[in-house]
């Protein structure tokens, strides 16, 4: 028998490590329980007081620790044409 070198049956001693018992559902889902993805860490911004993420670039006035860093972005209303 000729096995390729990326073959599953190509490891040492041929055998994979395979589950002797199928999971419960209450033993799968008490390992993701702690898996939830949780709230955001916001924090107020300095100059405009709207929530950013700490240590990012305000994205409504542009300032980071006190410094305009981005020129804020202007919507462009569709008034006359």
């Amino acid at each position: 028998m000729f096995l390729k070198k990326d073959s599953i049956l190509s490891v040492p001693g041929g055998k994979m490590a395979v589950p002797k018992r199928r999971k419960s559902k209450s033993k799968v889902r008490t390992k993701r329980a702690h898996q939830a993805i949780g709230t955001p860490n916001l924090v107020p911004c300095s100059n405009c007081r709207s929530f950013i993420l700490p240590h990012k670039v305000c994205p409504v006035c542009g300032f980071y620790k006190g410094k305009l860093e981005l020129a804020p972005k202007i919507k462009e209303s569709k008034s006359e044409e």
